[in-house]
């Protein structure tokens, strides 16, 4: 059976920057036959998470849904004010819903992070955010992780980097993602 890895990530422009940069980063996984499912742009437009309502909208539902039965999880979210943005924030609350599960949270689970904004300081510290995020939900942040600072490297509309390097980060972090989930 093939492994599953969730992508989650982009903002609401259809096909932006931190989309393009995920989509990379998913095709690494799929190099190694993971089955990958993105959740990206309207998939994202959520009600805030609340504990207290039990229930969930169609969207929600299934976020958590792909959460629960994914062996790996990619995050790349754009950098808004230093550091991830408020889409990303509130669907990484959805996680709470996993917390009763035999699998808690994402635990366990090695996640690939993966920042994307305009400028290095914006960029760093959002995979750093990023980092401490997945250490707060119990799971393994991949050995690499990327800054990406899109005033020096863009991504075409058909997905391709501007940098081979950028490139070959992000598809090594879906790759990554994909060998610990194997393990």
């Amino acid at each position: 059976m093939a492994i599953s890895v969730v992508g989650i990530g982009g903002s609401l422009r259809v096909s932006s920057q931190s989309e393009r940069a995920l989509r990379i980063a998913l095709e690494g996984a799929g190099d190694l036959g993971a089955e990958t499912t993105v959740i990206t742009g309207d998939d994202l437009v959520l009600p805030f998470y609340d504990p207290a309502v039990p229930e969930r909208s169609p969207a929600a539902r299934r976020l958590v849904e792909r959460l629960r039965t994914a062996d790996g999880v990619v995050l790349v979210s754009p950098g808004y004010h230093g550091t991830i943005s408020g889409l990303m924030k509130n669907a990484l609350d959805y996680i709470e819903d996993l917390r009763e599960d035999d699998r808690p949270y994402l635990d366990g689970r090695a996640v690939g992070c993966v920042a994307v904004a305009l400028g290095w300081q914006a960029s760093v510290t959002t995979l750093t955010s990023l980092r401490s995020i997945v250490h707060s939900l119990r799971g393994w942040p991949t050995p690499l992780g990327a800054a990406v600072n899109t005033a020096e490297v863009r991504f075409d509309d058909d997905g391709t980097a501007s940098n081979a390097t950028v490139a070959g980060n992000l598809r090594t972090i879906g790759r990554q993602v994909a060998q610990f989930a194997q393990k």
